[in-house]
């Protein structure tokens, strides 16, 4: 019987070891569109000249047979037709075990929705990690974080270009960073201040 316990212990103990330690060697690569299976430039870019083509071709062919759209506003009430970059920043280190780079960008979407979009990203893997929009702009450590932010959602992998959508009823200029943060252990991981283009 004692040994039966031993062995139920250990073996909880390696699970628990393995939910923290595994994270820092295991990546998770996501690879979004920015909207509605449109690539990014970035996306583009890394393609081969071949695939670079037939996107091209496939996407001319559905913009041939799509309904024309009629509008007619004045030019100063005249909205993006496409997603505007309102405001961009560079991911940078927490510390010198929690590193991001990468690019975070607040997009405005024609319907006056709001995008955070993460690009050429990269950070250190853990566990619970989240995206958040913190209210501080160049964060310094976790507490400046806390003073307050709103989390947009699970992070989606530690690698590669992915989309957050942003709550359509937050004030959207309170926020100044976008934060990758461990919600198990409150630790700031990597965050990109918010710069308005």
């Amino acid at each position: 019987m004692k040994s039966i316990v031993i062995a139920l212990i250990a073996i909880a103990v390696v699970a628990v070891g393995w939910f923290f330690v595994s994270p820092l060697f295991i990546d998770e690569v996501v690879d979004e569109p920015l909207i509605g299976g449109i690539p990014s430039r970035a996306q583009i870019d890394q393609m081969t000249p071949a695939a670079r083509d037939e996107l091209m071709t496939n996407m001319m062919a559905q913009a041939a047979v799509a309904s024309d759209i009629d509008i007619d506003e004045p030019m100063n009430m005249a909205m993006a037709e496409t997603p505007l970059v309102v405001a961009t920043g560079q991911f940078k280190d927490a510390d010198i075990v929690h590193k991001g780079s990468g690019v975070a960008s607040l997009y405005r979407l024609p319907d006056a929705s709001h995008v955070i979009r993460l690009e050429n990203f990269q950070v250190t893997n853990g566990p619970a990690l989240v995206v958040l929009l913190a209210h501080a702009g160049d964060l310094q450590n976790a507490d400046e974080v806390k003073r307050g932010y709103i989390k947009l959602g699970d992070l989606k992998g530690n690698k590669g270009n992915q989309n957050y959508e942003v709550p359509p009823d937050i004030k959207i200029g309170r926020y100044r960073s976008v934060v990758i943060w461990c919600e198990l252990f409150d630790v700031l991981f990597s965050a990109a201040t918010l710069n308005v283009t």
